[in-house]
C-alpha cells in the first residue's frame, strides 16, 4: 500500500504531469494532441509524462483509430485525500492541545 502511496505522490510532484492531471479533471477527455498543443513541451515528452500518469492509475487512455484519448481518473486520488485527512486531524489535535497549554499559562 505504501509504494503506491509513493507512486501517487511522485507522479503528481512533477509540475508538467501534475498540469496535464489538473487539464483532464476540468476538460475532460482529450487526445495527445490537444494536450500537447497548450502543454509548452513537445509530444513525446507529453506521452512519457501521459505514461507515468497512466502507470499511477491517475488516467485512463482509450484508443480510437489512430488517436488516443486519456480521461482523469479521480478516484485514484482517494489515497491522496484519505492522507490530507489524516493530516488534517492530526494537526488539528496538536493545535488544540497548543492552545489548551497557552490557556493553562496565561491562568
Amino acid at each position: 500500500m505504501a509504494e503506491a502511496h509513493d507512486a501517487l505522490f511522485r507522479t503528481l510532484a512533477d509540475p508538467t504531469r501534475r498540469a496535464l492531471f489538473e487539464r483532464l479533471c476540468r476538460e475532460g477527455e482529450k487526445t495527445v494532441g490537444a494536450l500537447t498543443a497548450q502543454a509548452g513541451v513537445s509530444q513525446p515528452v507529453v506521452s512519457r509524462h501521459l505514461a507515468l500518469l497512466k502507470q499511477a492509475g491517475l488516467v485512463r487512455d482509450r484508443h480510437e483509430g489512430r488517436q488516443t484519448h486519456y480521461s482523469a481518473q479521480l478516484d485514484a486520488l482517494a489515497p491522496l485525500v484519505d492522507w490530507t485527512s489524516q493530516m488534517a486531524g492530526f494537526w488539528q489535535s496538536r493545535f488544540d492541545r497548543l492552545e489548551d497549554l497557552l490557556k493553562r499559562m496565561d491562568q
